[in-house]
């Protein structure tokens, strides 16, 4: 706790505040009400600013991460060739659990194979999700299903109609989906699930000096070991079902080498 206490950046750069993009998985007050906390520890710790942005829908979202618009971003977006120009780097991977991308409907379905999706509508969450579009429909072009995609703007708002009936499947985040579930008492059938991806990164734009990111590494690094960062995380984690355990862990692009190697190979064209 000492060490983090003593983190700081150099007082010229102590005014300056960095604007801090999520990737839009959840709604925008369910977002926040994760993030605030988050970000506010690390201001009062290591004294940076970070503003919360958010867009309304993952293809904003992906959008402005494209075009740098975030001094820091919380996003797997990075890693589309279109992003390259952005030139993000990876200095935070999640401690949790990998993610997959899986196809699912709900438990009494009819829907019992991929092949019973033939010609039928498939939900996702927006053409810019990783696991949630680009694995799943990746994998049903190799397996020659022809699907209808239909977006919900983001991960919980296509589960939302999954779990209303308004599609018969979705292609889905497998980690938020069993969260969901589990907050919307939702059951559920998995009709496939990718190889596993570590989660959502936190990446930082180059305009951004090496001090503040260094700064900002550390404190969100070190967050899970402190007391008051622990209970920090908990809540956060508290309000979306998510299971332990939390926090980040230094990274770089290295440990994201299978999303560049998916996208070097996919079969969706316009992802090359």
């Amino acid at each position: 706790m000492a060490l983090l206490a003593c983190l700081s950046v150099p007082s010229a750069l102590a005014g300056e505040s960095f604007s801090f993009g999520v990737l839009s998985q959840r709604s925008p007050v369910l977002t926040a009400q994760y993030w605030n906390p988050i970000l506010d520890y690390v201001h009062r710790r290591a004294g940076v600013t970070l503003v919360l942005k958010i867009a309304r829908t993952g293809q904003e979202s992906s959008e402005a991460t494209e075009h740098g618009t975030y001094d820091f971003v919380y996003s797997n977006h990075i890693f589309q060739p279109r992003m390259a120009a952005a030139n993000y780097r990876v200095i935070l991977r999640p401690r949790d659990e990998a993610i997959t991308g899986q196809i699912v409907t709900l438990a009494g379905s009819p829907i019992r194979s991929l092949k019973d999706l033939e010609g039928k509508e498939v939900g996702f969450p927006s053409p810019a999700a990783f696991v949630g579009y680009a694995v799943p429909m990746d994998h049903l072009l190799r397996q020659k299903v022809t699907v209808s995609p239909v977006f919900g703007g983001n991960q919980e708002g296509i589960m939302a109609q999954l779990k209303a009936g308004r599609v018969l499947a979705a292609g889905v985040n497998g980690q938020m989906m069993k969260d969901f579930a589990q907050r919307e008492n939702v059951r559920y059938r998995v009709l496939w699930e990718s190889d596993p991806f570590l989660n959502v990164p936190i990446a930082v734009h180059p305009r951004v000096p090496k001090a503040v990111a260094d700064t900002v590494e550390q404190a969100i690094d070190g967050m899970d070991v402190d007391t008051e960062g622990q209970a920090i995380l908990q809540q956060s984690a508290n309000l979306v079902g998510q299971s332990p355990p939390f926090g980040f862990r230094s990274s770089d692009p290295e440990d994201y080498r299978n999303y560049t190697d998916f996208y070097r190979h996919t079969l969706l064209k316009d992802l090359q």
